[in-house]
């Protein structure tokens, strides 16, 4: 059998919230099993500023005195000054951050403490918490995306017409601008941003109110704790408001998409910081060395954020899975629903604040870039489109002709630009001394220019519509 504990009554505990009926309280296993103040202090503040939104109303109402609601806001002022000092007392005796509020606060102002809890549950006070809490944290990410999304474009803006290769299957493709390849990512997280914001639109409506999970017979006015929270309207039906966590799985899913473009920028960092590429540096704010190897600059900033999206997607995960079998309305499965998205918006946070300084701190290697650039035969669609529209050939018999340059010159060990005017001419009479205007990497990019494409120009552009967009 389980040691049983005895409920505590002394002054500063409170007794058990769950009234006389148990006349021991639960063993030892239950009360480490059921209590969450341990994470859900977090709530604190969302906790105090639901409560002083719900006493306002009912006092407006006629339910509570304005006395009791002047003593309430009092006292959960004072809560608040201690949790904020550290000097708070909590207690896995009262389970949550919201009886070991409400216990404090009856502590201090007397009955009128109690009467706080008139026409509300714990069932929609935490939903309400919960939702207040995630907001505020895409709100957060909003702002570090757009600091993220203001590196890159200045990156970009700098490096306009700084020459890299562009990669398929990561062998070289074509060649691209340096600038072209941060817009890029600026437009990955310029959608995240977006998704951040259109699960906040769903998510902003108010729980508080709904009670356990019918409602309540007070003459309560939802619309006006609604609005004092900054929620657009009050949840239309009570068995969903305090049940439902569509709302985390939103945001966690849209925290998983952002994590995995923060992973595949983590990984071209770790790639192009590599001896073998030396596309770019980044300093020693960002990289470690070794224990043993001298020599070593890892990009470790860089490797754990590339890191981070297996907790955030397996927060996903975890949440889905204690969702996916709960009958209406609440069940006590649901407490598992703040850890992990606590953890996976706390990596999250984390990882956009390091790569919005990786990308603010990373220098690229100009003349490496611009020989990667070249190698590989990088510019041969453009002999082949050069082949079509000055020669008239299908584009198919191009790329034959084009393929076949390629391997005389890769037989000779040059580079299309290297080759001679003779040797082209060998497989393809017509081609005249103007081929040459596109067999360099800088040639190759600037003729991009169609819309969304690599050219300088069209960089320069695209940099001055995110500047005006950010400001």
């Amino acid at each position: 059998m389980s040691e049983q504990i005895e409920p505590k009554t002394e002054k500063g505990k409170g007794q058990k919230m769950w009234g006389g009926r148990f006349a021991a309280g639960p063993g030892a296993l239950m009360q480490a099993i059921n209590v969450s103040i341990g994470f859900d202090q977090r709530l604190a503040d969302q906790d105090i500023a639901g409560s002083k939104a719900h006493s306002d109303m009912l006092a407006k109402q006629g339910i509570i005195t304005p006395a009791d609601r002047d003593a309430i806001h009092g006292g959960l002022d004072d809560i608040k000054a201690e949790i904020d000092a550290g000097t708070f007392p909590f207690s896995n005796d009262l389970e949550d951050i919201h009886l070991n509020i409400e216990a404090r606060l009856k502590d201090k102002i007397g009955d009128a403490g109690g009467r706080l809890h008139t026409g509300r549950s714990r069932n929609d006070q935490v939903a309400t918490d919960f939702r207040l809490w995630t907001r505020d944290h895409l709100d957060l990410f909003g702002i570090q995306l757009t600091a993220l999304i203001e590196a890159l474009v200045t990156q970009a803006e700098a490096h306009a017409d700084t020459i890299m290769p562009g990669f398929t299957h990561l062998q070289s493709a074509q060649p691209v601008t340096f600038g072209h390849h941060m817009l890029a990512y600026a437009e990955m997280f310029a959608r995240d941003r977006s998704r951040f914001a259109d699960a906040r639109k769903r998510m902003n409506e108010s729980p508080l109110g709904a009670a356990a999970l019918a409602g309540t017979p007070y003459n309560i006015d939802r619309d006006m704790t609604a609005k004092a929270l900054g929620f657009d309207r009050p949840m239309a039906n009570s068995l969903d408001a305090v049940s439902a966590r569509d709302f985390a799985l939103e945001a966690l899913a849209a925290a998983t998409i952002c994590a995995t473009h923060l992973s595949r920028l983590s990984e071209e960092i770790v790639i192009w910081t590599s001896a073998q590429f030396r596309f770019i540096s980044l300093s020693d704010a960002f990289t470690t060395g070794s224990s043993i190897m001298p020599q070593k600059r890892n990009p470790d900033a860089a490797e754990l954020v590339r890191a981070k999206v297996g907790r955030i997607l397996g927060a996903l995960t975890s949440l889905a899975v204690v969702m996916k079998g709960l009958p209406l309305a609440y069940s006590k499965d649901m407490q598992e629903d703040k850890e992990p998205v606590f953890d996976a918006f706390d990596a999250l946070e984390l990882g956009l604040a390091a790569m919005a300084g990786m990308v603010a701190d990373m220098t690229p290697n100009k003349d490496r870039l611009a020989d990667a650039a070249g190698a590989a035969f990088s510019t041969a669609t453009d002999l082949a489109d050069w082949l079509v529209m000055n020669l008239n050939m299908p584009f198919r018999d191009a790329h034959h002709v084009t393929g076949t340059i390629v391997a005389l010159a890769e037989a000779q060990g040059k580079t299309l630009d290297a080759l001679s005017l003779k040797d082209m001419q060998s497989v393809e009479a017509r081609i005249t001394n103007d081929i040459y205007s596109v067999l360099t990497p800088l040639a190759s990019a600037t003729s991009r220019t169609s819309y969304g494409g690599t050219a300088p120009n069209n960089v320069r552009h695209q940099v001055a519509r995110w500047k005006a967009e950010l400001d």
